[in-house]
């Protein structure tokens, strides 16, 4: 049992409000008494009202439902379609034209280009990681990864053959990056070199010399003892690049937290990090390491000024959505606390001690806090989010518009209304992005009953998705966007495939989008020489002046119209969505791991989330609707899936097999009612259930 504390009719978990009441409240001089009182208020308000659109959520879906059921094996004829959402109010009225009127918005989201890290919260050395992944080596990151096309290393210390392919390649990002008056940085003997735009000179380092590019910094490193320093001329050691110039924190998608004890730990790691003193100890090598924050980079200026850059990312945090609720806190009435909303006050009290310049190093230097809200279904969804807002810097006593917010355009009825979106959070808004999983998830949701959805690889070059990334960027620049929040765009998701992502992700900066998500360190600094090569402000006007394309294309649904998959294709399509949702769950259930490298079913890795998920399980729930496959199959692919699972987890001396222990495994459990109750899900999320299985586990667990 929970051991509660009341709270001005709150029932608070008691480690909860200790941590709330000495580690949050007493720092930032907040009245505990009055702070509870004044939770309890809100709640009392705002619960109710969330509800409601949860509500509404499932009355919009049911009417789609049955028009989608009245009109079974027709086409979606769009002119009647939009016609149809409009009536019922899925679709509203575009706004009149508005530009955003945020400010105080820091120059790393505002005005700069650059990589974008997302990081589970509870894994506090990886917080850490993201953290000081403001900058990274870029010879580290060619070496150690497939990005370059050379020979990989050879031996256990340091391979000259490979080192020298590096120096190479650093050296054409320089010539690129920062052209020489005359010759090329190949053949320079001194850092101390003339540069064909002067400016891009900044001052002299602790260790070298710091240019600029596009905004983003650049130090070239001079040791001329190192081993990769003494066989250079000029003793260039590294070059050392500005990579992720922000990171969301992030308590929704990529961890597994249902409970007091797990959100407590996540509020934690939070406040560490925002505070400054966050470490992590470990093992490595056979060595106790600790690590924490990384200090910021002084310059000294050709004035003889010095200067300090900014040594951390600029964080966000990722608050979870309007769905889920939490027994971490109890209402008046018995039931949980809608987890958005504790989630917004708590997060905000921890990040008012930045507000109030109470932290080592300072988040924001505009006294901003940076609140990330997912899973939104349109305006009225982001309007309620506005009034949180509003109530919290209420109750935190702080200014108006001090809680700035990162609109997901993740959900169908977002991307839909954007405008109307944006205008419902315009004097705080400073960020929107594309994610194409979590949009694809509720695109076969909402479109359930229209049909087979095309197998899920061929869903990826459908019509939405163009008109959906498009729309986007147009949308944000048509309402002002640029020079006060950033646009984002999505995922790539294979961290050793650094070769493909150098090839295909500068695409994301040429959209006009100023940042994209990338899933480790090493990955934002090969990421940060996009940004280099594409001047994304510069594209923007361009941009800005194409049609934005209409809603025809983007609610085109996915439909598999005219198709009979042979009994081998709709077997290779359960097959791969059983193993990678299987792959995702067992460590979600059994290890409480929110995020990891997961084998794909052909054993490459990939970095997966519930967006992933949602997919999987929707995606397999449509075709078992519309009868492409059975129950059958399902159950034969996910039992096979389980044993290649099984074996993909063998060196895990934490796991616990799910083949042949079907009715023990709450992992393997839990997978089946995702895609057997996967239709009646809110919005086919995969919360509820997780959530559900998860606190079996950890109740089965203590009981053991």
């Amino acid at each position: 049992m929970t051991d509660r504390v009341e709270r001005s009719g709150l029932r608070v978990d008691a480690g909860l409000a200790k941590f709330v009441e000495e580690q949050v409240l007493a720092p930032i001089g907040q009245d505990a008494e009055a702070f509870w009182a004044g939770f309890a208020a809100l709640a009392a308000d705002l619960a109710p009202k969330n509800r409601a659109l949860l509500e509404k959520r499932e009355d919009l879906q049911a009417k789609i439902d049955a028009w989608h059921g009245e009109r079974a094996g027709k086409p979606v004829e769009q002119g009647e379609y939009q016609a149809f959402l409009r009536e019922i109010g899925y679709l509203v009225p575009e706004p009149e034209a508005f530009a955003i009127g945020t400010k105080n918005v820091d120059p790393e989201i505002a005005t700069m280009a650059g990589p974008q890290l997302v990081v589970p919260v509870l894994n506090a050395r990886f917080l850490l990681n993201a953290a000081n992944a403001r900058w990274g080596s870029l010879y580290d990151a060619y070496y150690g990864t497939d990005a370059l096309d050379a020979p990989p290393a050879q031996g256990k210390g340091y391979d000259p053959a490979r080192g020298a392919a590096v120096i190479a390649e650093g050296r054409k990002f320089l010539d690129a990056a920062l052209p020489l008056a005359s010759g090329s940085w190949t053949d320079v003997d001194s850092v101390d070199v003339t540069l064909a735009d002067p400016s891009q000179y900044v001052g002299t380092t602790q260790k070298g010399r710091m240019f600029a590019s596009n905004g983003l910094h650049i130090e070239v490193v001079v040791d001329p003892s190192s081993p990769v320093g003494s066989t250079d001329k000029a003793g260039i050691s590294d070059v050392v690049l500005e990579a992720a110039i922000t990171t969301i924190c992030d308590l929704e998608d990529s961890i597994a937290a249902v409970d007091a004890e797990d959100k407590t730990a996540a509020y934690a790691n939070w406040l560490g990090v925002i505070r400054g003193d966050l470490t992590d100890t470990f093992e490595k090598g056979g060595q106790t390491m600790t690590r924490a924050l990384s200090a910021d980079k002084a310059v000294i200026l050709e004035s003889g000024e010095q200067v300090s850059l900014p040594g951390r990312s600029l964080l966000f945090v990722r608050n979870v959505g309007h769905l889920m609720t939490n027994p971490a806190i109890l209402l008046p009435d018995g039931s949980e606390i809608p987890e958005g909303i504790m989630d917004a006050v708590i997060t905000s009290a921890i990040s008012t001690q930045d507000v109030k310049g109470l932290t080592k190093y300072g988040n924001s230097r505009e006294g901003s806090i940076y609140i990330v809200k997912p899973k939104m279904h349109g305006p009225e969804e982001c309007g309620f989010t506005n009034v949180l807002f509003d109530a919290v810097e209420d109750l935190l006593q702080l200014p108006r518009h001090t809680l700035k917010v990162g609109v997901m355009d993740e959900e169908r009825r977002t991307s839909a209304n954007l405008a109307a979106c944006i205008h419902a959070v315009k004097d705080r808004i400073v960020f929107i992005n594309t994610g194409f999983l979590d949009r694809t998830g509720d695109e076969i949701h909402t479109s359930m009953r229209a049909g087979p959805m095309m197998r899920k690889g061929d869903i990826k070059g459908s019509t939405w998705i163009a008109a959906y990334e498009a729309r986007n960027v147009a949308i944000g620049l048509q309402h002002g966007l640029s020079g006060k929040a950033q646009i984002g765009k999505g995922m790539w998701a294979a961290p050793d495939k650094m070769h493909d992502m150098m090839a295909q992700k500068i695409g994301h900066p040429k959209t006009g989008a100023n940042t994209a998500w990338v899933p480790s360190p090493t990955a934002a600094t090969l990421h940060a020489t996009h940004y280099h090569q594409v001047d994304v402000f510069g594209l923007r006007d361009a941009i800005a002046a194409e049609p934005v394309p209409g809603l025809d294309l983007l609610l085109s649904v996915p439909l598999a119209q005219g198709v009979n998959w042979s009994e081998a294709e709709v077997r290779e399509e359960l097959d791969n969505n059983a193993q990678g949702l299987l792959g995702y769950v067992v460590r979600w259930i059994d290890q409480g791991v929110g995020c990891s490298k997961v084998p794909d079913i052909n054993d490459v890795g990939l970095m997966e989330d519930r967006a992933t998920l949602r997919i999987s399980s929707q995606h397999m729930a449509n075709w078992l609707l519309h009868g492409v496959c059975t129950q059958e199959q399902v159950m034969d692919s996910l039992r096979r899936m389980a044993a290649k699972v099984d074996a993909q987890n063998a060196g895990d001396p934490l796991y616990e097999p799910m083949a042949g222990n079907w009715d023990t495994s709450y992992a393997f459990k839990a997978a089946c009612d995702l895609v057997f109750k996967g239709v009646e899900q809110p919005s086919g999320y995969t919360e509820p259930l997780l959530h559900a299985w998860r606190r079996k586990k950890k109740a089965a667990l203590v009981d053991a």
